[in-house]
Formats: structure tokens, C-alpha cells, sequence
């Protein structure tokens, strides 16, 4: 009985060393598939990794600058031949001030030349000349538009007569090859209302007038910008022996004045200087006058209402 029992029990005992063998056999399994070498691994050992081409950027062309504006004219043009800017001139074929509330660029341009031509339009043919020398002024005159082959600049003389046509701030085109341009920091400031004038350099107000006389409803002071084109000592009694500052731009009421045919604006010394008295002219004292005296020609002038 014990031996049969004990070969009862036998194959008993063999099912559960097989059972506890099998886990033992799946981690072996395990480990050996973990260990063994790859195809891919083998097919790349003892290579060296191939170095990648180094990618330059390609260097980006520097762009050409485009012409700003008007293209160039590069034509010869009589200039002698046509009629002067100057401030006894009328004439018609020259543009207003379009934008007399803008502000100036801070440079001035005189003739390269003896004399150089002035347009109305860049793309026809000049209809005005401006001289280099003058003797009443106004060949340094105010850029108020800069283009790589133009300037757009303000000028003495009318485009017409108050009684007939449009006396307002005359202005025409230059062209750059033509001129010397010099930078400017400096303009005079005038408000009507406020009765206050300043000398503003660089951005810096200096007051100079606190009242002064200006024109009157029938013959007002003109409102704008406009330039310093001429400062000189003249004759007239009232002024006492001070000089006179002429401005570009005449009165838009008067055909002349004086006996004369033009009606320019001035700063001028005067004893009676207070409120709205002149014929257009703005009156100062002596300190005032002297002061804007010493601005060169070409100084731009803002006439605010």
C-alpha cells in the first residue's frame, strides 16, 4: 500500500517541478532575446556615422534703393532765358504753397550756379529761373519737400496780383544736382491770436515779442509759412533808423504799397505797435526787431492766425 501510494504521488510531484520550472524558463527566454545582437546593430557595427553637410545660408542680396519721388531730369536747360523768381515777379505758371500749415524740412537750398531752372511740374519743362545773388534777397530759400532729385522749395514773387489773381506764398522744384543744401535749426514762430512771437532753435522757444501791431480786417497779415529773403536798413522815418526783416509772402489785399507795385510783409520797428493798426506788416520793438535782424535769409517764418 505504501509503495502504491508513493507511485501515486510520483508523477504528482514531477507536474509541479514542471510548473515551477516554466517561469523560470520564460525569463530565460526573456534575457537571451534582450542580449542577443540585432540584424540592424551587426549590419552597423565598426561604421563611422556619416557627418552631415553643413548647410550655408545663402547671403541675401542687399537690395537697391528705390528712387524716392520724381524720376531725374538730366536735360540742359536755358535758364537765363526764362523769367526770374524774384520779389517784384508775377508769375502765373508757378504753383501757391499747397501745404503753408506743414512744416519745413530744416534746410535751405541755394543756386549751385549762376542761375538755375524752376519748375512748377517735375515732369514738364522749368518755367522760372532763380539766381545765386539778388540784390533784394531771396536766393536762399526754405525746402519744404526733399526727394532724391528734388526739392520742393518757397519763393519770392506772386503767382498773381491781389486785385486779380492769387498773391498767397509762391513755391516751384529745384533739382538737387542744381543746388547747395544746408541744414537749418531755426524758424520764427507768430501767433496773431496770442500776440506772441518766439525764435525756436532746435525745438527751444525763445520769446521775443509779447504784443505787437499786425494788419488790420481790410489789410490783414497773411497766414502761413513763409521765409526771411532779405533784412537792411531803409529810409523810412518810422522804422528810426532800425533795420527792416522783409518776408517771401505779400499782402493778400494790396496790389502794392508806397508808390510801389509789390506789398511785402515785414517785421519792422514802429511806435506805434499795438493791436490790429498796419496795412499787413507786423510792428515790434527795438529789442524784437533786432533779434530776428540777425536770422540769415532763408529762415523760415510760421504766421499762425
Amino acid at each position: 500500500m505504501t509503495d502504491e501510494a508513493g507511485q501515486a504521488r510520483r508523477p504528482g510531484v514531477r507536474a509541479w517541478i514542471l510548473i515551477a520550472a516554466i517561469p523560470v524558463l520564460v525569463v530565460a527566454l526573456i534575457v537571451l532575446f534582450a542580449l542577443w545582437p540585432r540584424a540592424d546593430a551587426a549590419s552597423t557595427a565598426g561604421r563611422t556615422a556619416p557627418v552631415s553637410a553643413i548647410e550655408r545660408p545663402t547671403p541675401t542680396p542687399t537690395p537697391t534703393p528705390t528712387p524716392t519721388g520724381f524720376p531725374a531730369d538730366t536735360r540742359d536747360h536755358d535758364a537765363a532765358a526764362l523769367p526770374q523768381a524774384d520779389v517784384f515777379a508775377v508769375l502765373p505758371a508757378l504753383p501757391v504753397d499747397e501745404d503753408p500749415d506743414e512744416a519745413f524740412t530744416g534746410h535751405t537750398a541755394r543756386a549751385a550756379s549762376d542761375v538755375i531752372p524752376v519748375w512748377a511740374d517735375p515732369l514738364a519743362d522749368p518755367v522760372a529761373s532763380l539766381p545765386r545773388d539778388y540784390r533784394f534777397g531771396g536766393t536762399t530759400v526754405p525746402v519744404v519737400e526733399m526727394q532724391d532729385h528734388w526739392v520742393r522749395v518757397l519763393l519770392t514773387g506772386r503767382q498773381g496780383v491781389a486785385s486779380a489773381g492769387n498773391p498767397a506764398q509762391l513755391s516751384g522744384w529745384l533739382r538737387t544736382s542744381d543746388v547747395d543744401l544746408a541744414t537749418t535749426d531755426t524758424i520764427v514762430e507768430v501767433s496773431l491770436s496770442a500776440r506772441t512771437i518766439d525764435i525756436v532753435r532746435s525745438g527751444v522757444p525763445e520769446r521775443i515779442a509779447t504784443d505787437f501791431g499786425s494788419g488790420t480786417e481790410q489789410t490783414p497779415t497773411p497766414t502761413g509759412r513763409s521765409f526771411i529773403h532779405l533784412s537792411e536798413v531803409t529810409s523810412f522815418d518810422y522804422t528810426r533808423g532800425l533795420p527792416v526783416v522783409y518776408l517771401s509772402v505779400q499782402s493778400p489785399a494790396l496790389d502794392g504799397f508806397g508808390g510801389q507795385d509789390v506789398a511785402i510783409t515785414a517785421f519792422h520797428y514802429h511806435d506805434e505797435r499795438s493791436g490790429t493798426i498796419s496795412n499787413g506788416c507786423i510792428r515790434l520793438d527795438e529789442a524784437a526787431i533786432t533779434k530776428l535782424a540777425e536770422l540769415p535769409q532763408g529762415t523760415g517764418v510760421v504766421i499762425r492766425p
